[in-house]
């Protein structure tokens, strides 16, 4: 006869800790099976076999299987297609509930409405709870009911529906006895699934103190240590977003605004789903007329613009993976609109290389830099580089790091002069935007 037991589906939540939909499933009925799957659907359109996200999800998975082990049960580590998992769990368990936390991408919606499909079919439901986010799709919007598309009044609702309730932790730790006991399981190796180790050491999920103090002085400023580089531990939930917004009410509001930032795009996401499939928020932006030049779109993706602090931020990103905030609104406004080339060539690029890419956010940011989103920089404000970098690396700190060759002859002349082409971009965007 088989088990009667629920699962946890691990997703974007993996940690034992204050996770709201493993807390619900300890809490349930049944003994509870963690399970995670190296989903083939997303690893087989990533081109790098040493991605590192990948790498992430796997250690971080191993750190969850050490602490599992030791409470006598086990995590199901599965790689394939989940509906093919899925059907694997119903031969070998009798379920009666999946437990899960949500996910707001449309892939994600797609394959929840499949499992669900499949689990009914068994007799079994699939629930999940918010975890990723403070607040989700209608819980922070206008008094007329609908979402807010500006950043500044969503805050200021955010910050005053805010109370202790929403940054408590769930105990999910006191429950831990209701897992379903079981011998350890092997966790396929990166190999086994196509993938390669990575000796690059991940950021730490350690919030300092003294970082959060100066926050607002400092994060602006790429060359100094400024950031809290915890964007790959939200990305796949190996930290509590109620434990860090708690932390952060206590000490920074600035840094508190950056996961504001995050909340305002995940509900933009929900309440305009185009916005996930490459559509511009903004239709009408949707009309320019891009260059796409593709020998220049490659010379933006090298770093070898002419233009320092934009190779820079782009050698960063390719070799570690990671771009400082700041040069991210510069390099993608450089592309958008001094290249004049599509800013989706851009989300997809940042998609493949970024360490802690996020869908909401990243299109976000990227909508932002094109002047086609939300709540964005308008089309006729062209970020100046120069300025740019006199303000924020003016001992070029920064670029001298990623830059070396900076006053050799080997480094390329500018790829385009500023000024003809903040004159080209407001051409091009004006006849776009004002046939509407």
């Amino acid at each position: 006869m088989k088990p009667v037991v629920n699962i946890f589906w691990f997703r974007r939540d993996l940690r034992l800790t204050d996770n709201a939909g493993l807390y619900h499933a300890l809490c349930s009925e049944n003994p509870v099976v963690p399970v995670f799957i190296f989903d083939t659907n997303i690893l087989n359109l990533l081109d790098d076999k040493s991605d590192r996200r990948v790498a992430f999800i796997h250690a971080a998975l191993t750190e969850m299987q050490e602490h599992l082990v030791k409470l006598g049960t086990s995590l199901e580590v599965y790689h394939g297609k989940p509906i093919d998992v899925y059907r694997q769990l119903l031969e070998k368990y009798t379920i009666g509930k999946v437990f899960a936390n949500h996910d707001y991408e449309p892939y994600a919606q797609e394959r929840e409405q499949a499992i669900t499909n499949l689990l009914q079919q068994h007799g079994a439901s699939l629930h999940t709870y918010k975890d990723q986010v403070i607040f989700e799709k209608n819980e922070v919007v206008k008094d007329d009911g609908r979402p807010y598309t500006v950043f500044t009044p969503y805050s200021k609702r955010w910050k005053a529906t805010l109370n202790d309730f929403y940054i408590s932790s769930y105990p999910a730790r006191k429950y831990y006895k209701n897992f379903y006991p079981q011998a350890a399981k092997h966790i396929p190796s990166l190999k086994s699934i196509g993938f390669t180790a990575t000796d690059e050491p991940f950021p730490s999920s350690t919030l300092h103190e003294e970082l959060l103090k100066k926050y607002q002085e400092q994060r602006d400023f790429p060359g100094i240590k400024g950031t809290s580089r915890l964007g790959v531990h939200l990305r796949f939930g190996t930290i509590s977003i109620r434990a860090l917004a708690k932390k952060a009410g206590e000490t920074s509001e600035t840094f508190l605004n950056e996961l504001i930032w995050r909340d305002f795009y995940h509900m933009i996401l929900w309440h305009f789903p185009h916005v996930g499939k490459s559509k511009a928020f903004k239709p009408e932006y949707d009309l320019i007329k891009w260059r796409n030049n593709e020998a220049e779109f490659e010379r933006w993706r090298n770093g070898a613009t002419g233009y320092p602090i934009v190779d820079a931020g782009m050698r960063e990103l390719n070799e570690t993976g990671f771009m400082h905030n700041r040069v991210r609104m510069i390099v993608a406004s450089f592309l958008a609109k001094h290249l004049l080339i599509d800013w989706r060539w851009g989300e997809a690029y940042f998609a493949a290389k970024l360490l802690d890419f996020d869908l909401a956010a990243n299109n976000g940011g990227w909508q932002w830099a094109a002047g086609s989103g939300c709540d964005a920089a308008p089309y006729f404000r062209v970020f100046n580089p120069y300025l740019q970098t006199q303000k924020f690396d003016p001992q070029l700190k920064y670029v001298r790091k990623w830059v070396p060759e900076l006053e050799s002859f080997d480094y390329p002349k500018p790829i385009v002069e500023h000024e003809v082409a903040r004159k080209r971009c407001l051409e091009v965007y004006s006849k776009a935007v004002k046939k509407n």
